[in-house]
């Protein structure tokens, strides 16, 4: 019997209202004109991301046809197609991804562009392990991008926002682990507000740590990322009307960041990642790190100044590299985005 054909269900009114019903910027391939016209307005399209410091990135590593290269952040894969370009069909390019869901969208879609295993081997693997990527190649050049992708962000699935309603997970790779919802429940009051203060720099950790775990002596729960959200507006209702509402909002960024990051053991692994990076570069490696918050920061700037010290690194940035401002408005995730490098000696 001949199936009956399906419209697609198309949203009410001018503008889609949620993450499923963005048809268009969901098959960016498809609707190239309606995705370059959102972009062109300074937004990100739900299931895209748009890659940071491209030109900058390419400047300093300088990538010669021929070389050995790691994306150790392989995300949407915009980065890896430009290092791919440089390469010109010659040398190899390796990348690493966690997140089984969009790693896989992104094989398909590099493939699609003629960037096949002969040219580029994913692994899907943390890039704390980077020793394990390729064990008996050393790399002319290295990029990680600690940032999440905009393409986890915007779906509410995921739980990386408190815009949507969404459950509480925070995970990037969803298959493993404990979710943000289990660990908020594991955490003791002084536990969750020192968490929130070396994570994100939370001025009302106190304050939050107690609502939350008020809710749990309450045999309330905490499951979905509103209710999450909920809470610390709950939490900040002493701040004075005119400013509770940014600082609710800032509060909500800062919390989900560092669940975000407890949750998948993100300082640990960059510790371990900057540990064996010397180890897996050619003498003259070139390496860029793009960091998004205080806290990585620190720990890419500590170890360059170290290891530079000890002769390891034979330069590296003495100031951090900031988007301009017109990408910046092209694209309002880049704000707090500094890049860093090391060259081996």
């Amino acid at each position: 019997m001949e199936q009956e054909h399906k419209r697609r269900v198309r949203y009410k009114g001018t503008h889609p209202r949620s993450y499923r019903e963005k048809y268009k910027e969901l098959n960016p391939e498809k609707y190239q004109d309606d995705v370059a016209k959102i972009i062109q307005s300074g937004k990100t399209p739900a299931g895209m991301h748009i890659s940071i410091m491209v030109n900058e990135i390419l400047e300093f590593l300088d990538i010669q046809p021929g070389q050995i290269g790691l994306d150790a952040t392989l995300g949407y894969g915009g980065h890896t197609r430009r290092m791919l370009e440089k390469l010109q069909g010659q040398g190899h390019m390796y990348a690493t991804d966690v997140d089984p869901i969009e790693s896989e969208k992104t094989r398909a879609r590099l493939e699609a562009l003629g960037y096949g295993p002969e040219i580029l081997t994913i692994r899907r693997m943390n890039f704390a392990d980077l020793d394990q990527v390729a064990p008996d190649q050393k790399f002319d050049f290295i990029l990680a991008d600690l940032g999440v992708s905009s393409m986890q962000i915007d779906n509410p699935e995921r739980g990386f926002t408190f815009k949507y309603d969404g459950p509480l997970d925070l995970r990037l790779d969803p298959t493993t682990g404990v979710t943000a919802a289990q660990r908020l429940r594991e955490l003791d009051r002084e536990e969750l507000a020192a968490m929130l203060v070396e994570n994100s720099d939370e001025p009302y950790a106190d304050q939050i740590a107690k609502a939350i775990i008020t809710v749990f002596k309450k045999k309330g729960t905490i499951e979905t990322t509103r209710q999450l959200a909920d809470v610390i507006e709950q939490a900040l209702s002493f701040l004075p009307a005119k400013e509770r509402k940014e600082a609710v909002k800032k509060s909500c960024q800062r919390t989900f960041q560092a669940l975000r990051i407890d949750v998948n053991s993100e300082f640990e692994v960059l510790y371990s990642f900057l540990e064996k990076l010397p180890s897996v570069l050619k003498p003259g490696g070139r390496v860029a790190v793009l960091t998004f918050h205080s806290g990585e920061d620190r720990l890419v700037k500590k170890s360059f100044k170290q290891l530079l010290k000890e002769g390891v690194y034979s330069d590296a940035a003495k100031d951090v590299i900031r988007p301009s401002a017109e990408e910046c408005f092209q694209n309002p995730r880049a704000k707090s985005t500094k890049m860093r490098w090391a060259v081996k000696a």
